[in-house]
């Protein structure tokens, strides 16, 4: 089981930067690089392949509407160079507030753009002539433009044409494509006792579409990291975090993170939490958060029981853990995570 983090972005990169060299040379896998309404995620993540040697360099994630498809491959083959092999490209249709709100496009056919990109993206970096037929159409079709665009293909040879392509989604059809045509998924507050019964009938169906020669999808799965004895107290500091999802991440009947929660049988509780926040509330909405979903998205306790959540995990097919770790030793309790992770094997 690897294990990944993602880059705090609500502060200073470079010296979140700092950071994860120091748990590269302990151990971390990935790094993922997120790219909400911030800094672009890309010159992020150059810089940071540049400042290590062997952790892997996701983006978590790149909206797709933000720009064009051939972009996003073209993006991709170059943190694949400077990187040295060491880039994921993590897509993600991200939500309508942003994406309207803050690019300015209609947020529209997310799970259909997001085929097209992934296939668009290998046929880049397997240097074939770029052509779509589809939302994308490459070239514009005569009529369009000035008539003159023909078939081109990426004038630089990529390191890898096989970049590894991970997916954030979590509703039914998002989930089947990811795992019909993607090499990981990238879920948010993933409860693995869950799993199953939320997108057990998604995953088969995904699987059952899938071309055996992309091998076996990668799954991340995890949350706040605190190893030792009397720490469920920093469990606390995810409860901003669940109630800005599920009650202001979108608005009434356009929350995906809302229909998590209801899914995942805490009906009542979105409601409450999605009521409160868009009126304002945000410090009644936090506490409307259940403590048992507080619990079941963190890995926070003593060392057997951060043992047993990662049972649990690999149990229902993670096998990448996403870690943030927090509280007075961060990196003690990462390196009782890595003892635990080559223990279990």
């Amino acid at each position: 089981m690897q294990i990944s983090m993602q880059v705090d972005y609500s502060g200073s990169f470079l010296k979140a930067v700092d950071q994860v060299v120091a748990y590269e040379k302990r151990g971390l896998d990935i790094a993922w690089v997120a790219e909400a309404y911030g800094f672009d995620s890309p010159t992020l993540m150059g810089y940071l392949a540049a400042k290590t040697d062997r952790v892997k360099i996701g983006a978590g994630i790149i909206p797709i509407y933000s720009r064009t498809p051939a972009l996003i491959a073209q993006t991709a083959a170059g943190l694949d160079e400077v990187s040295q092999g060491r880039a994921i490209l993590g897509l993600g249709a991200s939500g309508p507030q942003v994406i309207e709100g803050w690019h300015g496009i209609a947020y529209d056919q997310p799970i259909a753009r997001t085929r097209e990109i992934i296939h668009i993206c290998r046929s880049v970096w397997s240097r074939q002539l770029l052509v779509n037929d589809g939302i994308y159409q490459i070239p514009l079709p005569a009529g369009e433009g000035t008539g003159l665009g023909k078939p081109l293909k990426i004038i630089t040879k990529p390191v890898r044409e096989n970049i590894p392509i991970f997916v954030a989604s979590l509703g039914y059809k998002n989930v089947e494509m990811t795992f019909a045509t993607a090499d990981g998924w990238l879920p948010i507050f993933y409860v693995p006792e869950k799993a199953s019964d939320v997108w057990g009938k998604a995953i088969k169906a995904g699987l059952e579409k899938r071309d055996p020669g992309l091998g076996t999808p990668e799954i991340v799965g995890g949350g706040m990291l605190a190893i030792g004895d009397n720490v469920e107290h920093l469990r606390e500091l995810g409860r901003g975090a669940l109630a800005l999802y599920i009650g202001g991440m979108g608005a009434k009947g356009k929350n995906f993170y809302n229909d998590l929660a209801v899914r995942y049988g805490y009906g009542e509780q979105a409601n409450k939490i999605q009521d409160l926040y868009l009126s304002g509330e945000k410090v009644r909405a936090m506490a409307e958060v259940p403590d048992e979903l507080l619990e079941a998205t963190s890995l926070i306790g003593p060392k057997g029981y951060v043992a047993d959540r990662l049972a649990a995990y690999k149990e229902s097919g993670v096998t990448i853990l996403g870690v943030t770790p927090v509280g007075d030793d961060p990196l003690g309790s990462f390196d009782t995570l890595v003892e635990i992770v080559n223990h279990a094997g």
